[in-house]
């Protein structure tokens, strides 16, 4: 048979072409087709009409929207998580040839919009799942389009404090002096681009959790909602991140309610363009500025407070919890949670919230170094593609890319999984314990420069990389699987060699 799929992860990186990658090979491994579109970090190739209509069948394998979706309508559909489709593709793959042989669905849900008479919203996420799976997409797809926001940002800032010092905060507007001959200047410009591309991490977010929910029309109050949650009830103390996710949530909530109106044939052709941004736009900003903010805004700032006032073994808690956040779903939406808690932090750059970044970018760097130990020291008790794996995931783990601990994670979860979180909650406890403090969201070992008490940082992530090598060889060891075991393709790869 032949299929298309999609494949998209929030960062549009590792998963995103990892599940490609497996879908690929299972397919080979059937003797079937497949053509993928990867809908990454650095544009999508789109799949031709020609090759879509050839299609028996189409996958998605996306935890944020599809785009474009509309263009596979018709097509049996077979949808789920992007992990999935890396541990079980060839699952997928059944389930796609089920789904030809039973038909396409009887109906299909497209973006495409009648004279005001849908009666359901367009939306970016499938209609068909629950109510947490489509939490969770549209959440997820808010993070997608922050993390570009988050890395230019915070590495001008973390690179402004590397040419010019803490104290380039103070520094007076380049608009009003700039020398360009002098380091502080420079320093003080690359500080201030990175402030003004930080602000605009709870407006972007909670604009594409509208935009995820109820297509473009809602992206104006997602946007204008998430801006409000950063000045009320004051500058000083916003209601941030807790209130760009209530703003997001709501605009495209009040955005769903107005497109199941029914209106006149000739007010339809102005509802996404004139009428649906204003109505909605005035909604949330109401109730964002009179009803939501200011509590969220005090909510925010006891929770700054409260993380202010962690010290001795509350401080280590924390580092454990956020450590076995990293690690449990190596970049799905926990650990994302756990990085977005971190970065928002930065905003309000207090000790603790400093040490947070630090933890969680350790935690989030031990996964794939810890199995990248393990295939060292007990090469036996991993297959020849897990060995190949493991030298990759030195990279990966020490730039700070945790999906490289996936493949070992979805040929063997339980004895994985648990390990990875174990020598993630070490290093994290360790981080805290240490004081270590980060000004940069993103960047492992290239940005070690910038790290409070570098030295014994290294020492933390190093500790925990040993403790979760450690734990994969003794649970591994406790069920060794033969040679034999290996599939075809990795015999193959292995006689290759």
């Amino acid at each position: 048979m032949k299929f298309v799929a999609v494949t998209s992860c929030p960062t549009g990186i590792a998963h995103t072409y990892m599940a490609a990658e497996a879908l690929e090979q299972a397919a080979v491994d059937s003797g079937d087709e497949m053509a993928v579109e990867t809908q990454g970090s650095a544009g999508s190739e789109p799949l031709s009409p020609e090759t879509i209509a050839a299609a028996d069948a189409v996958i998605f394998a996306a935890d944020v929207e599809v785009r474009d979706r509309e263009r596979f309508a018709g097509k049996p559909l077979v949808e789920s998580g992007v992990k999935r489709a890396i541990s079980s593709a060839k699952e997928m793959i059944d389930e796609a040839k089920e789904a030809v042989r039973t038909g396409p669905p009887a109906t299909v849900a497209t973006d495409g919009a009648g004279a005001g008479a849908a009666p359901a919203p367009a939306t970016k996420v499938t209609e068909k799942a629950g109510l947490g799976s489509r939490l969770r997409q549209w959440l997820m797809t808010g993070v997608s389009y922050v993390i570009p926001f988050v890395a230019a940002g915070g590495l001008l800032i973390a690179l402004s404090f590397a040419l010019g010092g803490y104290q380039i905060t103070n520094a007076p507007p380049v608009t009003q002096h700039f020398d360009w001959g002098s380091q502080q200047s420079w320093a003080a410009l690359m500080f201030q681009i990175g402030k003004v591309a930080f602000g605009f991490l709870v407006p972007i977010l909670a604009g594409f959790i509208a935009f995820a929910m109820a297509d473009r029309p809602a992206l104006v109050p997602g946007i204008v909602g998430g801006y409000i949650a950063t000045q009320v009830p004051s500058p000083d103390a916003p209601a941030g991140f807790l209130g760009g996710l209530a703003a997001g949530l709501l605009a495209g909530a009040v955005v769903m309610l107005i497109k199941r109106w029914k209106v006149p044939r000739a007010v339809a052709g102005i509802m996404p363009v004139v009428v649906i941004p204003l109505i909605s736009t005035f909604i949330v900003g109401v109730l964002m500025f009179v009803v939501l903010g200011p509590p969220l805004g005090a909510l925010t700032t006891g929770l700054t407070n409260w993380l202010n006032g962690l010290s001795g073994a509350n401080k280590i808690l924390l580092g454990i919890l956020l450590g076995l956040m990293m690690a449990f779903d190596m970049g799905g939406p926990i650990n994302k949670t756990a990085y977005a808690f971190a970065v928002t932090g930065l905003t309000i750059a207090t000790t603790t919230n400093l040490e947070i970044m630090a933890a969680v970018m350790a935690a989030g760097m031990t996964p794939p170094l810890g199995l990248a130990l393990a295939t060292v020291l007990r090469k036996n008790l991993f297959t020849h593609v897990e060995q190949e794996n493991g030298k990759a995931a030195w990279v990966l783990g020490a730039s700070f890319i945790t999906e490289g601990a996936i493949p070992f994670a979805a040929g063997d979860p339980l004895r994985v999984i648990p390990s990875l979180m174990f020598g993630s909650a070490v290093t994290g406890a360790l981080v805290m314990w240490f004081g270590n403090t980060l000004r940069a969201p993103h960047g492992g070992i290239f940005v070690v420069p910038l790290i409070g008490r570098p030295l014994l940082y290294l020492l933390a992530i190093a500790i925990g990389s040993v403790v979760t090598a450690v734990s994969v060889i003794v649970l591994k060891s406790f069920h060794r699987r033969p040679a034999a075991v290996e599939t075809p393709a990795t015999a193959a790869a292995a006689a290759g060699n």
